[in-house]
């Protein structure tokens, strides 16, 4: 059966249909759920609120552009929405914080261990460093997104580099001492 028959056949309720799309696609979005998540659960929940939004606005995709970043883009919300109910936002300093470039020898740093120490980021941090970082939006669509201002979307990731960079170093240490 073709993506464009599955989508038609969700679109009329069809269990069946649903059930093979969610096969088909949970994985891809569970690493996106992940990415955005404090922790594995979490990322679980999320990906079941993301499906149970896909499978209720499935009527609204008109086949126009591609439906895995629509489900993507209802992932990504689904989790943000999460995040603006619990007000993860309300306690942000604006102050200016210095931006930190953050370098990294990749010989040395595993991707998983990178993605461990972001998902260890404080919500506010992680979500600002992952939509700018790894998802390329501006200050400018973060702040939107997120309701908040450019100024603390730009306070955030230069705290969530300082922290990534601090972590590092002090298990580079860390390591360094248990090696002597």
């Amino acid at each position: 059966m073709s993506l464009n028959q599955l989508i038609e056949n969700c679109k009329v309720e069809n269990t069946q249909a649903q059930s093979e799309l969610y096969k088909l696609f949970s994985s891809k979005l569970f690493a996106v759920c992940l990415k955005y998540s404090r922790n594995y659960a979490e990322a679980e929940d999320n990906l079941q609120d993301a499906f149970l939004t896909v499978f209720e606005k499935i009527e609204q995709y008109k086949h126009k552009g591609s439906f895995e970043g629509w489900m993507k883009r209802i992932a990504v919300n689904t989790v943000l929405q999460r995040y603006r109910n619990e007000k993860v936002f309300d306690i942000i300093n604006e102050d200016a914080i210095e931006d930190v470039e953050l370098e990294v020898d990749e010989d040395a740093i595993s991707i998983d261990y990178l993605l461990k120490l972001i998902q260890e980021l404080p919500d506010r941090y992680r979500l600002v460093f992952n939509l700018y970082v790894l998802d390329g939006h501006s200050h400018k669509e973060i702040a939107k997104v997120l309701d908040i201002k450019v100024g603390t979307s730009k306070s955030n990731l230069a705290r969530a580099r300082q922290i990534l960079k601090q972590t590092i170093e002090t298990d580079r240490i860390k390591e360094r001492s248990q090696t002597l």
